[in-house]
């Protein structure tokens, strides 16, 4: 499918270089392949030159990913959270961990704009969705874009978040230099958005897995695609030169799982992490989410009635382990070959990993 090969913007996909992934995706190799994931980002580029401290330049954003859709917000699912290391911040953690339940939609922006970006969240909640509660502990994820960015600045107001929230959408998702992930470093190259699904049979039923990344992390020479050592190969250009940045991960399934069995999804993202190189520095937050858009008439039924849920059984959920696993590793490489050079403060500037080079590469080592 098209989509599969390039992004709504016409940026080639890993699978237009025909990079052989493992596993089946879905119609947009997207999480929003989950049936009413919607994804909305906004995103700020302004200025150029010496940094001035709240003039720019910008080089940020926000993304909105909504598990349900603008009309089901109010209605919960299950879910389960993991970090590898916690240099970061991924807010509402400690209730989806108490309760298994996310409660809200998910934002993620840069590091000094979490705050803003979670309270806008209440805000849209409370003058959108219907019957919601008069509180709430909304998801709002964050990495560090300040090496391209005005990050002092807090150029992402409330405005902003609202936006990405009204506009998400289904479909085809762009990826790369868009929304949150507009300043982002992955591997020394330009990185930022990117997902990736899976399509799996468990138990003889056909259900979804997608993935969605902010990636902002790693050393060139950690960087690994399909097994090759990408990274030792390409040297050159580094901006950032050193073992810092994080990675926030969505996981989102409509299969039918219970709090801890995505609690256990999640647990799984660091492989997918390893297979593109990821160590988890000491100075990287890598924090993961997954949820199942499944039971929808359950999580929605109101106090005092009892709740009646399906739910895979314990030794039936390999399948959506090697799916999560699947995904996360190609929305990585997603994020870094769906994207351009740029440049950003102070004249920083980060590269584009290179398709021609990329290619060749692979073929050195049999991967075409």
């Amino acid at each position: 499918m098209k989509s599969h090969h390039v992004t709504p913007a016409g940026r080639t996909r890993a699978r237009g270089l025909k990079l052989p992934f493992a596993g089946e995706p879905g119609e947009n190799n997207a999480i929003t392949d989950v049936a009413g994931v919607e994804l909305g980002t906004t995103t700020l580029i302004s200025g150029e030159g010496k940094l001035v401290v709240g003039q720019g330049p910008v080089r940020t954003g926000v993304t909105a990913l909504l598990p349900r859709g603008r009309g089901k917000a109010q209605i919960p699912c299950a879910a389960g959270f993991y970090a590898l290391n916690g240099n970061g911040e991924m807010t509402g953690t400690i209730w989806i961990e108490e309760s298994g339940e996310l409660q809200t939609p998910i934002a993620i922006t840069n590091t000094n704009s979490c705050g803003i970006v979670r309270d806008a969240i209440s805000q849209w909640l409370g003058r959108t969705a219907s019957n919601v509660q008069d509180w709430g502990l909304p998801v709002a994820a964050e990495t560090y874009d300040g090496d391209l960015n005005d990050i002092n600045g807090f150029h992402v107001k409330t405005e902003h978040v609202i936006e990405a929230l009204e506009s998400a959408r289904g479909g085809p998702v762009e990826q790369g230099s868009v929304g949150g992930g507009t300043g982002m470093i992955c591997y020394d190259f330009k990185g930022g958005n990117g997902t990736a699904s899976r399509l799996v049979r468990v138990a003889g039923r056909s259900y979804t897995v997608g993935a969605f990344v902010q990636s902002n992390f790693g050393q060139r020479p950690e960087c690994t695609i399909l097994g090759v050592p990408v990274g030792r190969h390409l040297p050159g250009d580094e901006l950032r030169g050193k073992p810092s940045g994080s990675i926030i991960v969505i996981i989102a399934t409509d299969a039918p799982l219970e709090a801890h069995q995505l609690k256990r999804l999640a647990r799984r993202v660091p492989i997918g992490l390893a297979r593109t190189g990821g160590i988890g520095h000491n100075s990287s937050g890598d924090i993961f989410l997954a949820f199942s858009s499944a039971n929808e008439a359950a999580f929605a039924a109101k106090r005092g009635e009892l709740r009646r849920l399906e739910a895979i059984a314990t030794g039936d959920i390999d399948p959506l382990f090697t799916a999560t696993i699947e995904a996360t590793e190609e929305a990585i490489i997603d994020s870094m070959i769906a994207n351009e050079t740029m440049v950003g403060r102070d004249g920083n500037r980060s590269i584009a990993l290179p398709h021609d080079r990329l290619i060749d590469v692979m073929r050195k080592y049999g991967r075409m």
